[in-house]
């Protein structure tokens, strides 16, 4: 059987909502990503400074004077204190930057977030209602004690009682929806034709406690029946939020509400109280009639489960599709068509805006006309821009903004018009249309998209002249972005004007007249979340360089393929090249075989004592000018062929580094542990084996530190050691330590173990920590520290405890954590384990910063025995009685499937030399990322962005000996090492457009500004392949003698528009558009391939061609026709000075087709031709000399051919129908022919289909557009086959949000001892005696699959005793980890029951009970403590933990695919 591994997490964004989630204060983004939710926080960061850091990462840089400390967060602030800020204008305003708090995987697919307020949280911030597909809810709230949500009630409405009449459609054939009362008195979710499940929380006395009641009028407040009301209810009032939920039937609300378009709870009454758009006919019958639709409000009385009509408003135009609440004091609903803006108050009056022609034509409802504006309201999202302005922000379907602004009098709406953004003012930032928009605060809003990035927008309102100057006396910063404090400041002023005075109406009347007071609008991009969704297609192909040098500098730091997407949709498309590792330019490559490991050093010269201020060295201006300068010195340890160890320091220069000499460095004196700078940048320290010697920034030697132990005469060796101005930590190899601080007099000395635990303990490593964020600190405060005194020493013991100091206090610890080696999901003081419960080997324990220049957090690092690492975030538990750390510090483990490879042991290297690991490197600034690298046979980064979680990613090449940081003016925030094989490498991350913790790989995405949707790889020129398409108005034919009435709509203004293909040459050494074919009016691209096909028939000679297949649609009147293009790439003399553009598409082939659009094309067969699905057939065809396509063998086919698949020159064919099934046939030479095979069932909707070889078996893999992933396979001698007619159906997965839309069949890299590669060649040679080579066992194979949400997934087959021992490992995993609330991955990975798969299976049932292992499972295996593991490990069969490991290696994310 089969497992299925996600190889990436989702990158569409579905939903979103905004509320104060972790606490009441804070202001949280919750973003649902199809199955994952994250949770972000906002920050505000100066819009000077993120232009500066994020120099390096614009995709174009200017050429306007480049100050070099920009990329340097402290050198920065250097130059906005010194003399140099005239190099860039000052820009005051803030940027609203996101930053992840929590991400959850979830085993749903998410369809609507509800925000529930509520005073019974554990954190006292709101309720988050989650909808899931097929009517299920989950409320979740944050529990600061774990640091995670929680799971308060579950709601499922699946039931079959539930379903409503036998003959109604399956319950995922309906939209639902979910909305909330916005007083968080009930929820309603509309599921199936027309049931609506009212969920009701439970109000608490401030919630019901009535600000506006008035005694004399309203009588005596209702105090006792209030309490009688809560008692009465139930008995777990306090443990449960919510009450019993109950479902209403749409009808018996009102007769009339038989077929529900959408509905939303009202603002402002005091009941819930909702208004629903529906009709009494269903939309099939429309055709022909108008004003079909009716808006109603009803108010529920949830205690007696009734409803009152409030008002109703019918004749309303048959095109609206939503309702939207709107906000006081605008009050009321806006109902949104596709051609008009209606908006109904509380007392049913309406006002109404036409916004196209078409408005006046499709309704004879009272509309206001702005049919100038010539728009298409389909898809668009609207969101208040500033509710007491009435101006509310409207996105469309292409991206371009509007602003919809509501004429206010007093209380009651005159009017409603809407204004374009001009692009000059940001009304083009959007690319294309979004899904879901959230006011993030009063000048920020969160545009989240299923098709393009999604982004974090920001405005200001642009004056005129003369008030901008009357207002610059007041705050300069108008014209500009406006922060938090800035608005807050224009608040105030409220009180200036007496308790009666409403702000809200101020500016509101101002929009009767004119928009010259509020100003223009003024938006910009503030932050993205990097997506890659829609993968409409994939190809992979070879990188290429622009020089020969640069291809000589990347030999062995490049992978041998790239995975190259093309993906959005719109002005969005973009190319998308993915690779599994990071892909270091390298800026210098030279041999160095004698090199260890290098240290970098940045140190201040030292100054005559004539020139040195009053505070010497510890001024702020050296400070500054000390960290803003270029590495100076390297330091670099070397063992030489005889084994000798010395170290030698060298000079940085621009763009390399020389020798130094006439110092008083000693090369001899042995081999560098580690080195860095104290006492402020004065102070070099060098720690040898034997000693510390400090030196000078000119390195002129100032002291030496022995190790000599004065009572015992004992000298130990330095084996670890960690510096942190101004404290030195060394772990010595008689598990020891040394503690030594520098002083005033810039001099080390040893501080004294107070503790007797610190003499007595014996200690594995340690390291030191400055503690910038607080986090470690014993009693939180709102004052910053200062430099060097928030340092924590981290000591892991021989028996696996972690003990905390705050130095420079040794007289106790101030953190202890027993509990380490079991690597549990939660640590703390007080975790313990049962007695011989299995422990995990530590190596090495580091803390450090991990982040960007945006936002960075401390994480407690561990490195086990395997090179394997576990990520621990520490987090404080709320306490009301100590701030104490041992009570209030936690660290949860992060979740981190990376399996790192073997350790690795050269022949010709010593065991002792390979189990001395280097020890893991912090770096503070690498291209923009504060990381840990980690040296070894599996180098590594751990990266993390201020928008994801931290992931670890492998170092593309051999294994490391020693890295690090490197930082001068030829390599800026880059970094040096040396390899496994004695080369070193000066290199720098690749920033510009490149992302990495976003999808855990490397991620380069370069946008066409099309809509991109096919991509082929052309090996022999390098080039790539793409088809887009833009949109054209269309016209019917004029030419038509038949329609004469066409003739006549020559004048139509507002006309539709159909795409226009064009294919596009792509360079990659570049990834620059070098030629561009356009297709003829009305054509669109369908599919493009790369085939080595028969050029001549004299000599049979075979080229790499292009083959493009086409459809020409010119409207519903005139059958599609289609077109088969065949172009060649050739070579040609390039434009001056763009030496890529050498290459040309040259037209081979031009085949018309009269009947049908070329759907797909394969090539097919050994002779060098091609399967083109046209139509309703599927023909072999082949190029002859005079540029035709000779048929020469078909098959009819049914409806639409989607896919057409062959295995590789065996002319075994697939073919998926998007209406009909697979079918799977076979072609042979002589004669000339295609024969059927088999068929699946014809209920299926197959999007793509693909062989999988697996051993002796050939399967068919079929995925549907349910998401549904089946397993079939021709077997002519199974009884029920009909002698192979029907296929048999082995077993169906389910991908849940990810459906596969394309897939290729891919060679899987396996290691030489897998088992899966053993079990065959075993088989094989049991089977046959005679040693026939072609039945040699297929080579192994895996199915790389892409889906419209933007994940990348993975089929692979498995073994016989793998599938078993995964099977039950899932299995016990399944019962083991807690799933986020409360789904079962089991059910979800289940088949779809409902629907035409439900109802009719894919094949004759031949499956068995089996079933595909999910990989998303099997990936949590970490999540684990190590107990846990050892003991499931051993109860599933295997031998224990470590060969679960080799297994899971085997399998889990990208290393089937060991060429990306």
């Amino acid at each position: 059987m089969q497992c299925y591994v996600e190889l990436t997490p989702p990158t569409a964004v579905t939903h979103s909502l905004c509320l104060p989630f972790i606490t009441a204060q804070s202001n949280n983004l919750v973003v649902a990503r199809a199955s994952v939710l994250q949770i972000f926080a906002t920050k505000p960061v100066s819009a000077e400074l993120d232009k500066a850091q994020n120099a390096q990462l614009q995709s174009t840089r200017s050429n306007e004077h480049y100050d070099t400390r920009v990329n340097d967060d402290e050198g920065l602030e250097a130059s906005f204190l010194g003399g140099d800020s005239v190099l860039v204008r000052s820009d005051r305003s803030n940027l609203t930057k996101l930053v992840l708090v929590a991400e959850f995987t979830l085993a749903g697919t998410i369809t609507g977030l509800a925000r529930i307020g509520s005073k019974t949280t554990v954190s006292s911030g709101d309720a988050l209602l989650v909808a899931f597909k097929d009517a299920k809810l989950s409320m979740i709230e944050w529990d600061p004690d774990k640091n995670s949500i929680i799971t308060t009630s579950i709601h499922y409405y699946e039931q079959e009682e539930l379903q409503g009449s036998p003959w109604a459609a399956p319950l995922s054939h309906y939209v639902n929806f979910l909305a909330a009362d916005p007083g968080s008195r009930c929820a309603a979710l509309k599921f199936g034709a027309r049931s609506l499940a009212i969920i009701q929380f439970k109000a608490t006395e401030e919630d019901i406690d009535m600000d506006d009641w008035d005694e004399e009028l309203d009588g005596p407040r209702p105090v006792k029946e209030l309490s009688t009301t809560l008692a009465n209810g139930t008995s777990s009032n306090e443990e449960t939020p919510y009450s019993t939920s109950f479902v209403l039937r749409l009808p018996n609300l009102d007769p009339s509400l038989l077929h529900p378009v959408h509905l939303a709870f009202l603002h402002e009454y005091r009941e819930p109280t909702f208004g629903i758009l529906s009709s009494t006919s269903s939309p099939s019958l429309v055709l022909g009639r108008k004003d079909q639709l009716t808006y109603m409000v009803f108010t529920l009385d949830i205690q007696q489960k009734a409803s009152t009509t409030i008002l109703s408003v019918t004749g309303l135009p048959q095109d609206l599709f939503r309702v939207i609440a709107l906000p006081v004091p605008v009050g009321g609903a806006l109902l949104v068509g596709t051609n008009e803006l209606i908006h109904v108050d509380q007392s049913g009056k309406s006002h109404g805006l036409g916004v196209n022609q078409f408005a006046k034509q499709s309704t004879s409802f009272s509309l206001a006309d702005q049919s100038d504006l010539e728009l298409k309201l389909e898809g668009c999202e609207i969101e208040a821009l500033s509710a007491e302005n009435g101006e509310f922000l409207v996105v469309l379907q292409d991206g371009r903004l509007a602003v919809l602004t509501f004429r206010v009098d007093g209380r009651i709406v005159s009017g409603l018009s809407l204004r374009m953004i001009a692009p000059e003012f940001g009304g083009s930032l959007i690319p294309t249309g979004v899904t879901t928009l959230s006011k993030l605060n009063k000048t920020c809003m969160f545009a989240g998209s299923e098709d393009a990035d999604s982004l974090v927008l920001g405005w200001t309102r642009k004056q005129g002249q003369s008030g901008r100057r009357k207002s610059r006396l007041q705050d300069p910063s108008l014209e500009l972005d406006m922060d938090d404090e800035d608005m807050e400041d224009m608040e105030d002023e409220d009180d200036l004007y007496g308790e009666d005075y409403d702000p809200a109406q101020q500016p509101v009347q101002s929009t009767n007249t004119s928009n010259s007071k509020i100003g223009e609008l003024v938006f910009r991009v503030h932050d993205r979340l990097v997506s890659i969704a829609p993968i409409r297609d994939f190809a992979l192909g070879q990188t290429t360089w622009s020089t020969a040098e640069e291809q000589a500098n990347q030999v062995g730091v490049t992978s041998d393929l790239s995975l190259v997407c093309a993906c959005g949709r719109g002005n969005a498309g973009s190319i998308a090249i993915i690779n599994r590792s990071i892909q270091p330019k390298v800026i210098g490559r030279f041999e160095f075989p004698e090199a260890r490991d290098f240290w970098t050093i940045s140190a201040q010269k030292p100054l005559p004592k004539s020139i040195q201020g009053d505070k010497g060295a510890s001024s702020v201006g050296a400070e500054y000018e000390n960290t803003a300068q270029y590495d100076r010195y390297m330091i670099v340890p070397k063992v030489d062929l005889d084994g000798y160890e010395t170290s030698d320091v060298y000079a940085l220069t621009g763009a390399g580094f020389e020798a130094l000499a006439g110092t008083e460095f000693e090369p001899a004196a042995g081999f560098t542990i580690e080195a860095g700078t104290m006492g402020n940048h004065t102070r070099i320290i060098q720690v040898l084996k034997t000693a510390v010697h400090c030196y000078d920034g000119d390195f002129g030697l100032t002291q030496i530190l022995p190790m000599l132990d004065e009572e015992t005469g004992a000298e130990p060796r330095i084996v670890h050691a960690s510096i942190a101005d101004p404290f030195i930590l060394l772990v010595r190899d008689d598990a020891s330590i040394f503690i030594a601080k520098i002083f005033k007099n810039l001099e080390l000395e040893e501080l004294e173990k107070e503790d007797s635990a610190l003499t007595s303990t014996k200690w594995v490593t340690g390291c030191l920590y400055e503690d910038k964020s607080g986090i470690f600190a014993g009693e939180q405060t709102d004052k910053g520290a200062k430099a060097g005194e928030n340092i924590l020493m981290f000591l892991l013991s021989k028996a696996g405890a972690l003990h905390v100091y705050a130095l420079p206090d040794l007289s106790k610890s101030v953190y202890v954590a027993e509990g380490l080696p079991f690597v549990p999901p939660v640590l703390s003081a007080n975790y313990a384990a049962r007695r011989g419960t299995a422990r995990e080997i530590i190596k090495e324990i580091l803390v450090a910063d991990l982040g960007d220049m945006t936002h960075s957090f401390p994480y407690l690092i561990v490195r086990h025995d395997e090179d394997d690492i576990t990520l621990y975030q520490p987090f404080r538990a709320p306490s009301s009685t100590t701030q104490d750390l041992s009570t209030t510090l936690h660290f949860q483990k992060l979740p981190n499937p990376v399996i790192a490879d073997d350790l690795f042991v050269p022949a010709d290297h010593d065991v002792d030399e390979v189990n001395r690991a280097p020890p893991m490197r912090r770096c503070d600034n690498i291209g923009g990322y504060k990381t840990v690298f980690l040296p070894g046979s599996s180098p590594s980064f751990v990266l993390k962005s201020s928008k994801t979680l931290p992931k670890v990613l492998r170092l593309q090449g051999n294994g490391v000996r020693g890295m690090s940081p490197f930082h001068t003016e030829g390599c800026e925030r880059g970094f040096i090492y040396t390899d496994s094989k004695g080369i070193a490498r000066v290199c720098q991350i690749p920033v510009r457009n490149t992302t990495y913790a976003e999808i855990g790989m490397a991620l380069k995405k370069v946008p066409l500004n099309a809509d991109t949707h096919s991509i082929s790889h052309h090996p022999p020129s390098g080039t790539y392949v793409v088809g887009c398409d833009t949109l054209e108005p269309f016209e019917l034919p004029k030419e038509d003698d038949y329609h004469k009435e066409w003739q006549q709509e020559k004048d139509l203004v507002f006309k539709p528009t159909v795409e226009r293909g064009y294919i596009k040459l792509i360079n990659p050494s570049s990834w620059t558009v070098i030629d561009t074919i356009e297709m003829e009016p009305c054509e669109t691209i369908m599919c493009i391939e790369t085939l080595n096909l028969e050029v001549s028939e004299s000599t049979n000679e075979r080229k790499h061609l292009i083959a493009v297949g086409t459809a020409i649609s010119r409207g519903e009147d005139l059958p599609i026709r289609g077109r088969v293009l065949v172009y060649d790439i050739v070579t040609v003399i390039p434009e001056p000075g763009r030496p890529e553009t050498n290459k040309r598409l040259k037209l081979v082939a031009n085949e018309e087709i009269p009947r049908g659009a070329v759907t797909a094309i394969s090539e097919i067969g050994t002779q060098g031709l091609m399967l083109v699905a046209q139509g309703q057939k599927c023909m072999v065809r082949g190029l002859k000399e005079d540029g035709t396509l000779l048929p020469v063998a078909f098959m009819d086919m049914s409806c639409y051919v989607t896919t057409v698949r062959e295995l590789k020159g065996t002319g075994l064919c697939l073919m998926a129908d998007a209406v009909k099934g697979v079918w799977f046939t076979g072609y042979t030479e002589e004669p000339y022919r295609m024969v059927l095979f088999g068929k699946s069932s014809t209920r299926l909707e197959v999007l793509t289909v693909d062989f999988l070889p697996d051993g002796d078996e050939l399967l068919i893999v079929a995925c549907d557009s349910d998401g549904g992933i089946h397993v079939l396979q021709f077997d002519p001698d199974h009884p029920k086959s009909l002698q192979g007619h029907l296929l048999l159906h082995r077993t169906t997965f389910s991908a849940g949000a990810h459906a596969p839309t394309r897939s290729m069949l891919l060679p899987r890299t396996l290691p030489a001892d897998s088992e899966y590669i053993t079990q065959h060649i075993n088989s094989e040679t049991n089977g046959t005696t005679n040693g026939d080579a072609s039945s040699a066992p297929a080579p192994p194979s895996i199915i790389l699959f892409s889906s419209q949400t933007g994940a990348l997934s993975a089929l692979a087959p498995l073994s016989e005793p793998q599938y078993r021992r995964l099977s039950f490992l899932a299995g016990q995993l399944l019962s083991s980890l807690p799933h986020h609330a409360a789904l079962n991955p089991k059910d979800y990975r289940a088949p779809v029951s409902t629907g035409v798969v439900g109802r009719f299976p894919p094949g004759v049932d031949a499956g068995m009970g089996r079933s595909i292992i999910d990989g998303t499972l099997l990936a949590r295996w970490n999540e684990l403590p190590a107990g846990r593991r050892a003991e499931i490990a051993g109860r599933v069969g295997f031998t224990g933990a470590d060969e679960v490991r080799d297994n899971l290696r085997e399998i889990l994310g990208a290393s089937g695919f060991g060429y990306l």
